[in-house]
């Protein structure tokens, strides 16, 4: 029971003592804010800004086709080099084949004479 009678008593206190309590200010800090004023910014339109972002973008995406297209490329390349390599070793297997044909031939017509 005294503890209602205590916290009824705090609180019929409490908004007294809040509306006695005043906001103020020295006249040195009101100089201070007033004497140094944020730099004004010029604003961004939105027709630069969104020239911008388009350039930006396209730039970027212009970069990853650059990296794609570079790397196939060295792709395509390597395989078409080693389809070169490939090409040439079978030229050369087939060369020696018709050599040793014509060979053959050779004896043979030297046996019939």
């Amino acid at each position: 029971m005294a503890s209602r009678i205590l916290s009824s008593g705090a609180r019929a206190a409490a908004p007294a003592l809040r509306s006695v309590r005043h906001f103020q200010t020295s006249a040195a800090r009101l100089d201070a804010v007033a004497a140094a004023p944020l730099p004004a910014r010029k604003p961004v339109g939105a027709f630069r800004g969104g020239l911008f972002g388009f350039f930006f973008g396209s730039t970027l995406a212009g970069a990853g086709v650059y990296y794609y297209a570079l790397q196939e490329y060295k792709t395509s390349n390597e395989l078409l080099t080693e389809d070169i390599y490939a090409l040439q070793h079978a030229v050369d297997r087939l060369s020696k084949y018709v050599g040793a044909l014509e060979e053959k031939m050779e004896s043979l017509e030297r046996k019939k004479k």
